[in-house]
C-alpha cells in the first residue's frame, strides 16, 4: 500500500497544471511532532512505501528529519518533486536519512516548453541538475511527465529519453483538471486520442528496459490485456483501495484528484481514518456505474475515479468519460 504526504502547499514553481494550487504555505500545514505522529499511525495501518510530496517537499526545512522516522519505522520513503533544489548536499542527505527514489517532474525535452509549462525560466537546468546530484548520489530517480495536447507528440521521444540518462521508471500523468488544471482543462486528450497515444505508450514499453506506468489512465492495463504485454502492474485506479493521500492541512483523501475528505489527522489517527471512513468503505465496494460498472475490465482498471468524480458533479462511483472501450471504441 502506497500514501502520499503533501508536506506543505509552499512551492518554488508555478506550474499550470498544479493539483493543489501550491504557492504559499497554508495555515495549519502539520508540524515536524505532527508529521512524526501521522508516520507512526501510517506504519500501524500497515503502508509500506510513503511518498513526501507537496507542493515542493524540499522546501520544508525538517525534510531530511521527517525521511529518517519514516524510514526507522520500516517504510519506504520516495519523494514527488521538481528536483529544481535538489543540490548535491541535499541529495546525499537523502540518501543518509534513508529515500529509497526520486520522482521527478521532466514534461518536455524541450527547456523553453518545460520551463513555460512550470512557471521558471531555467527549471529544466535546474532540475537536470538535481538528476545529475541524484545520480551522483547513488539516489534512484523516475521521471514524472504529464500529457496534455500541446506534448502529446513527443511522449515517445520523451521514453527513450528517459531511459537514456538512467532513470529506473517512467511514469505518465494524463491531465485531472484539479486546482490550477482547471484553466487548462481545454488542453487535456480527447477520448479517440488518449485511446490512440496509451496504445502507443504501452506498445512501445515492450522493449524500452525500463517500467512505465500511466497514472491517472487506468486503461492501459485494459489495453495490456488486449494487446498481450506483460506488466508488473495489477490494478489501475488504487485509490482508495492501496493507496491514499494526506494533505498539506492533515486532510486525507483517496488521491491527490479527489477532493472527498476520509477525515483530518488533527482529530482522528490516520490508521483509523483508512479503516473506517465512508467514502473509503463506498470505493472498496468496487459498484461503479455507468460503463464501468457493465466492463470486464473494471476489477482490472476501475476507471478513474477523480475523473468520474469531475465528469459527474462528485460521484466518484460513476463511469470514467475518457474511456474509449466504455464508449464502444474497441
Amino acid at each position: 500500500m502506497i500514501v502520499s504526504w503533501m508536506t506543505t502547499n509552499k512551492c518554488n514553481l508555478t506550474c499550470k497544471h498544479c493539483y493543489q494550487n501550491a504557492g504559499g504555505t497554508r495555515d495549519r500545514e502539520l508540524t515536524t511532532a505532527e508529521g512524526h505522529k501521522l508516520i507512526d499511525e501510517i506504519t500501524k495501518a500497515g503502508f509500506k512505501i510513503m511518498i513526501f510530496s507537496g507542493g515542493e517537499p524540499m522546501t520544508r526545512p525538517d525534510i531530511l528529519e521527517l525521511v529518517e522516522h519514516a524510514s526507522r519505522n520500516g517504510l519506504r520513503p520516495v519523494f514527488g518533486t521538481n528536483g529544481t533544489m535538489i543540490t548535491a548536499e541535499l541529495a546525499q542527505g537523502l540518501k543518509m536519512a534513508g529515500a529509497m527514489a526520486m520522482g521527478i517532474s521532466i514534461d518536455s525535452i524541450d527547456p523553453k516548453r518545460h520551463n513555460d509549462f512550470r512557471g521558471l525560466d531555467n527549471a529544466f537546468e535546474l532540475t537536470m541538475a538535481g538528476i545529475e546530484n541524484c545520480k551522483a548520489a547513488g539516489l534512484p530517480f523516475q521521471i514524472h511527465t504529464t500529457i496534455m495536447d500541446w506534448n502529446q507528440g513527443e511522449i515517445l521521444e520523451i521514453m527513450d529519453w528517459v531511459k537514456s540518462i538512467g532513470a529506473v521508471n517512467h511514469q505518465i500523468f494524463f491531465l485531472v483538471p484539479v486546482g490550477r488544471g482547471k484553466e487548462i482543462a481545454d488542453h487535456a486528450l480527447k477520448v479517440a486520442e488518449y485511446e490512440k497515444l496509451l496504445r502507443g505508450i504501452m506498445e512501445k514499453s515492450r522493449t524500452l528496459g525500463i517500467p512505465v506506468k500511466p497514472t491517472c489512465a487506468p486503461q492501459f492495463l485494459r489495453i495490456a490485456d488486449q494487446l498481450d504485454i506483460k506488466t508488473r502492474y495489477t490494478r489501475g485506479c488504487l485509490a482508495g483501495l492501496d493507496y491514499c493521500i494526506v494533505n498539506p492541512v492533515g486532510l486525507v483523501r483517496p488521491c491527490a484528484y479527489m477532493l472527498e475528505d476520509a477525515g483530518d489527522v488533527h482529530d482522528t489517527p490516520f490508521d483509523e481514518i483508512w479503516a473506517n471512513a465512508e467514502v473509503f468503505k463506498k470505493l472498496r465496494t468496487k459498484a461503479y456505474e455507468g460503463a464501468c460498472g457493465k466492463c470486464k475490465f473494471n476489477d482490472r482498471c476501475g476507471g478513474c475515479r477523480a475523473r468520474a468524480a469531475y465528469y459527474h458533479d462528485g460521484d466518484y462511483m460513476q463511469e470514467d468519460n475518457n474511456c474509449a472501450y466504455g464508449r464502444g471504441l474497441k
